[in-house]
């Protein structure tokens, strides 16, 4: 199913924080003496955009799913997610690469889980105008993050492009 585009900006985030997750599962095993990149893009990637978008979440998305009674216990879920996710993010500076590959691992389910199972669900449940509402209220939760991709330079260490700039554009 197409994404409504009142969830849009959410998927597109999904799709930043995933394509650290492919990262970190293609660069391990990491090496000690690269963690310090990654927990900085870790700790980094969690303040510019997925504090403000798990907020989103549960300040807009989950609320709007409780009022569907089958989507309860997966919303139930995804707030317990979110709770275990946090931690990780919280503890970024000191894993070890073992642990960063189970966070990503860890991340991406959790993603996909909101997008093939909430999102999809949602969708199906609300109707044009509840979607519309939603996007609109998705969109003000929204507007204080970065919405930037971090991508690896040629040297490894991450380089922030906005969705606006073209690819291979300016760096932040």
């Amino acid at each position: 199913m197409l994404r409504d585009k009142s969830l849009i900006p959410l998927s597109r985030q999904h799709q930043h924080a995933l394509a650290l997750c492919v990262r970190i599962e293609r660069g391990s095993p990491i090496a000690d003496n690269d963690l310090p990149v990654w927990r900085l893009e870790m700790a980094q990637q969690f303040e510019r955009e997925i504090r403000i978008h798990f907020a989103a979440e549960e300040l807009v998305v989950f609320p709007a799913a409780r009022g569907f009674v089958e989507l309860i216990p997966l919303v139930e879920e995804l707030i317990a997610e979110h709770i275990r996710l946090r931690d990780w993010f919280s503890r970024a500076q000191s894993l070890s690469s073992a642990e960063l590959v189970l966070f990503g691992r860890g991340l991406s389910e959790h993603i996909r889980k909101e997008e093939r199972q909430l999102f999809e669900r949602m969708q199906g449940a609300m109707s044009g105008e509840e979607l519309a509402v939603l996007g609109a209220r998705v969109e003000n939760a929204l507007k204080d993050a970065a919405q930037a991709c971090a991508l690896p330079t040629a040297a490894g260490e991450p380089r922030v492009r906005a969705d606006s700039s073209p690819a291979g554009g300016g760096s932040e």
